[in-house]
């Protein structure tokens, strides 16, 4: 079954959206508030999955939605609501095609928009069409100028078919190094893609028609020791220690790279960097479906292999989380097998 159309109306509001959250990264004062888990969420947050939400309703009227936000904080406060409908009623795409023909046009009121923003309660699940909506994935990389991701995938019978990741602060350039001040400079802005059995790309990330776009792949590995390696900022998302242990074992040298979001994913997808840890530091903790599904796609599609610390494909059908999996081990698939077991040797599974 061909997904262009879904590939086309995906990356399209990804980027329509991407360009509102560089609205609100430039500005000092981001809105920002706290939801029921202490977790940050921002305007842009909002802003960003009412734009999303607006086009796959358009476009695909009957399919599920499963995304990070709510809209109860903005109904509770009528200034913070005014405030990201005046961010999401300003945000157009440049190209007139693609804001009208695909997209739909702008949201058309404010109340709109708090009904768009709360359609992304389903429950997920194992059958029908369902697409997973994180609208800034690495919200405290947003708040502290580092890297985010507007993620996007969609599921058909738990499976990700189509995934998009809008990175504004990678770099366009597919070589350039994976460090930790990879964000900074000029020339930033990258759309990665894919859909399952037809490889990964990327594109510049633009205001306006897409961009053309080029086959990415990640890089082979012939010495593990030359490898490169990258996890999160933030130590309650994964086990530090843990991975510096793993590395050490891997013989790699390198120290790792830490940066927030699926920015990572998206990373090693292009073979900036090799391989992705993210080791549980909870026995209870479940992974997010958003937090992955576009990511865990497109390193797949570039010729990399993604598993939990068991061995297991993660899996998208058990709900909104990954709740029969743990952590996450992305790797070239040649090597994948190596990195895993001695994940397992130093995590003692």
């Amino acid at each position: 079954m061909s997904y262009a159309k879904e590939l086309l109306v995906a990356q399209l509001a990804v980027q329509r959206a991407a360009r509102l959250t560089k609205q609100v990264f430039a500005d000092s004062a981001k809105g920002t508030v706290s939801k029921s888990d202490a977790s940050p969420v921002t305007i842009g947050d909002f802003g960003a999955q009412a734009l999303i939400i607006a086009a796959l309703k358009k476009n695909f009227p009957d399919d599920e939605i499963v995304a990070e936000e709510e809209a109860a904080k903005l109904r509770e406060d009528d200034s913070l609501a005014e405030h990201v409908w005046n961010l999401v009623k300003g945000t157009r795409l440049d190209d007139e095609k693609a804001e009208k023909e695909v997209l739909g046009g702008s949201v058309q009121s404010k109340d709109e928009m708090l009904d768009l923003i709360d359609k992304g309660d389903s429950k997920g699940g194992r059958s029908g069409r369902i697409w997973a909506i994180d609208p800034i994935d690495g919200t405290k990389g947003f708040l502290r100028g580092g890297q985010y991701a507007v993620c996007l995938g969609l599921m058909v019978d738990g499976d990700v078919k189509v995934g998009v990741l809008g990175c504004p602060n990678l770099p366009v350039d597919d070589a350039a190094e994976l460090s930790a001040d990879i964000g900074n400079g000029e020339g930033r802005g990258v759309i990665f893609s894919a859909v399952q059995g037809e490889g990964a790309t990327s594109r510049p990330l633009t205001t306006g028609a897409l961009e053309e776009g080029k086959r990415i792949g990640m890089k082979k590995i012939t010495d593990l020791s030359a490898a490169s390696f990258c996890e999160s900022v933030e130590a309650g998302h994964s086990n530090q220690g843990d991975a510096a242990q793993i590395a050490q074992k891997l013989g790699i040298t390198r120290p790792s790279v830490r940066m927030d979001s699926q920015a990572k994913y998206g990373s090693i997808a292009r073979g900036a960097g090799d391989i992705y840890l993210r080791l549980p530091v909870s026995k209870t903790y479940q992974e997010k479906i958003w937090d992955h599904a576009a990511g865990d796609l497109i390193v797949r599609e570039a010729g990399g292999q993604v598993t939990d610390v068991l061995g297991r494909r993660l899996d998208f059908g058990h709900g909104r989380t990954l709740a029969e999996n743990k952590g996450v081990i992305a790797a070239p698939a040649a090597v994948h097998d190596q990195v895993l077991k001695v994940v397992q040797e130093v995590l003692s599974v």
